[in-house]
């Protein structure tokens, strides 16, 4: 198939519409619904007036949050191919009692709002994924045991099956994200992977899995080899406490290993660099933002995450290109870039 001219995806990137940068690269966000995004993705004559403000608190300071209704999302996809929701990852679409959470009812929205060729990225909840949960405890927060970790049954009806009935083809993947932990407080290694390969062995395999891990030492040959003969797909991740992703590259063998012909990258925030600083310098999310964008860090980042869209294209993988706010201050300014960086390549390499 001859590629589509560089001009014209170049003009189509200018106008934030990423769907057509390359066949096989699906850009996206984690989480829409910003106001701040008024004129370059949502409409301001539809969306200015459905405007609604939160207070939020981030590292001790107080923030107002600008949110669009999830009707929005309409927009959304004239310009994304996917998108990534984490409101999954706090709480589980279905009651242990079986009666629907607030959670389904927005994901249902999610779903008839979009149109039909919509993708989907849902993190699982934190619930089955996380060793320990953050509680009060006699009046005080501390992270307890979760007697729920990996527990496939609460995964299966309580989330997938639930999630696959409102989505149906639009449910794109499942994200398995497993928060950080410090080495003297989780397992050896290889007892990580028996874990999750008995939770791996449990669930319905109709659905296209990529794990996160979060804990470098955790990042073994031995993972990585089980994720490819499992055939899941290792979720590439821009992270604070992460090796950079041309090392995590490196660290998969220089491949990918869902079976399922697919990727996920996700650019969350600058590497060595805490949630609280990163969200308060990229707020109010209007556009590139100082420190984020402006870093030889974040040039990197554009670089190796260009260089894995490379890859990507070579193999004929399908790549989901997750941007967020925090990595650097406006996801579709960081789509437009990533873009046009590709095309660089495209005009090269005829791409």
């Amino acid at each position: 198939m001859t590629p589509r001219p560089v001009d014209d995806r170049r003009a189509e990137a200018d106008r934030f519409d990423l769907r057509q940068i390359h066949p096989v690269l699906r850009f996206g966000s984690a989480s829409d619904r910003y106001a701040a995004w008024l004129d370059q993705v949502y409409p301001r004559d539809v969306w200015a007036g459905e405007v609604t403000t939160r207070k939020k608190t981030v590292g001790g300071r107080s923030f107002e949050e600008r949110l669009l209704p999830v009707a929005s999302v309409e927009d959304y996809f004239l310009h994304f191919g996917v998108l990534e929701l984490d409101f999954t990852y706090y709480r589980p679409l279905v009651e242990a009692t079986g009666k629907p959470s607030p959670s389904l009812f927005t994901l249902e929205h999610y779903a008839d709002a979009s149109p039909a060729n919509a993708r989907y990225l849902l993190k699982a909840p934190q619930q089955v994924v996380a060793r320990r949960l953050r509680r009060k405890v006699d009046g005080r927060w501390a992270y307890v045991e979760n007697p729920d970790y990996l527990n496939p049954e609460l995964f299966t009806t309580q989330f997938l099956v639930p999630a696959q009935q409102k989505l149906g083809v639009k449910l794109a993947g499942v994200i398995l994200e497993q928060p950080y932990e410090r080495a003297a407080e989780s397992p050896p290694p290889e007892t990580f992977v028996a874990e999750w390969d008995r939770f791996i062995g449990e669930v319905p395999n109709d659905a296209t899995y990529h794990l996160e891990v979060r804990s470098s030492h955790l990042l073994t040959p031995a993972y990585f080899e089980w994720l490819a003969n499992r055939d899941l797909g290792f979720c590439f991740s821009h992270w604070q406490w992460l090796p950079p992703l041309i090392d995590q590259w490196s660290l998969v063998g220089e491949r990918f290993t869902s079976g399922a012909g697919e990727a996920v990258v996700r650019l969350i925030q600058p590497r060595d660099m805490a949630f609280d600083e990163s969200w308060q310098r990229a707020y109010p999310f209007e556009g590139p933002a100082a420190g984020l964008s402006d870093t030889a860090a974040a040039r990197r980042m554009v670089d190796e995450t260009t260089a894995l869209m490379y890859q990507a294209v070579e193999a004929g993988v399908v790549l989901h290109v997750i941007g967020n706010n925090r990595a650097w201050g406006n996801t579709p300014d960081l789509g437009r870039t990533l873009a046009h960086r590709f095309l660089d390549f495209a005009e090269r390499k005829g791409a």
